[in-house]
């Protein structure tokens, strides 16, 4: 597995544990995922296919402590990628690490400095004129119950990074230009020994990755020669979307440099709850409370449904307590168009205080109908 996965890829994020989590959690939260989500279970289901795979090459790394020490190690010197959150309503950016290490390098420079570094002098070229894909972005959307449903269009202030601009992304101050770095000698990578036998290319810990070393830097980007970028974006958020779900948007992340393309935006969404509706895959649920006497005579009764509209149910005579009826197409809608159910749970209802009337209707009732021990069963099986 190469650095570049390693540096891009937050297994502890897949496997859905904490970093600091034991050999013990990982095989745990691996064995649940992995039964979620392994092929011979979803036949023909490409995304939990691809969610197989992905939990199986994190928890390949994470459950080798040898493999977690040297993942751990590279990763501390440089995150993946960048985080803007988002409430409902307002974008709200928080940028964590807007300068990528490995993935930024020093190919933003090479327009700048030209043959600076090249040439007959010997010394080897420090940039890169090589296309490279842009980095991807991540944010998160809370949107209202309804919304879920029928599916959104939300605004999302997306902050990403640019060159500087007071420093023309060079990242020294004006008047200076940065020096090839001594260690890697401008390819912004080393070679290093793991265990006395397998040899890991990692950036180098001295520019950071850059292959660059700047000994006076731009006090505004403070040597990194990176700014902040803002842009303001639709997002439409598909009906069906789950609690939790996340969308990809390919090609909405940060643009790529030197004619590489954008990397991906990914939204996790968050749906808040509904007072009265619940859900279950494609179908919602609701509980209809009735009385006593509606469930043992029978009765029409009206439900309402998550457009406002009410809809007639019909509980026959003898209805028990729990018994669940559907309402079709007044679900969720599915990927072919069609809408999922309404499915409407029967409560029947007991009344905490009687008049002495209702209760001596209620002791003639039990007499006339002869009511058996309804507990008998459960002491069928005693010796």
């Amino acid at each position: 597995m190469s650095t570049k996965d390693w540096l891009e890829k937050d297994y502890y994020k897949v496997l859905g544990v904490s970093k600091d989590a034991t050999q013990d959690d990982i095989k745990k939260a691996f064995r649940k995922l992995a039964r979620e989500n392994h092929p011979d279970a979803n036949p023909g289901n490409a995304d939990k296919a691809e969610r197989f795979k992905a939990v199986s090459e994190a928890n390949d790394v994470l459950s080798d402590p040898k493999k977690r020490k040297e993942y751990d190690q590279q990763r501390s010197l440089f995150g993946g990628g960048f985080r803007f959150n988002r409430g409902q309503g307002q974008a709200t950016p928080n940028v964590d690490d807007l300068f990528r290490g490995a993935s930024s390098g020093a190919g933003e420079f090479s327009d700048l400095l030209g043959g600076l570094f090249g040439g007959s002098g010997g010394v080897r070229r420090a940039t890169s004129r090589s296309p490279r894909r842009g980095a991807d972005v991540e944010g998160d959307v809370t949107i209202d119950f309804d919304q879920s449903v029928e599916g959104t269009t939300v605004s999302m202030q997306m902050v990403s990074d640019a060159p500087c601009q007071a420093c023309s992304g060079t990242g020294a101050k004006s008047g200076t230009v940065p020096r090839v770095c001594p260690t890697c000698q401008g390819s912004g990578m080393r070679t290093a020994t793991s265990g006395g036998v397998f040899q890991v290319t990692e950036p180098c810990q001295d520019c950071h990755g850059r292959g660059l070393i700047v000994d006076d830097p731009c006090p505004v980007c403070g040597g990194s020669g990176r700014g902040r970028s803002t842009r303001t974006m639709q997002v439409r958020i598909p009906a069906g979307v789950e609690d939790g779900q996340r969308i990809r948007l390919k090609g909405k992340g940060s643009q790529g440099e030197h004619g590489g393309g954008p990397g991906d935006l990914y939204v996790d969404v968050h749906v808040t709850p509904h007072k009265l509706f619940g859900r279950s895959g494609t179908n919602l649920t609701i509980t209809a409370p009735v009385t006593f006497t509606e469930a043992a005579l029978g009765a029409e009764i009206e439900v309402p449904t998550l457009h406002g509209q009410h809809v007639r149910l019909r509980i026959p005579a003898g209805t028990p307590n729990g018994r669940t009826f559907r309402v079709r197409g007044r679900g969720v809608v599915r990927k072919d168009g069609s809408k999922g159910d309404l499915l409407v749970t029967i409560e029947v209802t007991v009344p905490a205080h009687l008049t002495d009337k209702a209760r001596n209707a209620l002791l003639i009732y039990a007499d006339e109908a002869g009511e058996t021990d309804p507990r008998v069963a459960l002491f069928a099986r005693e010796p």
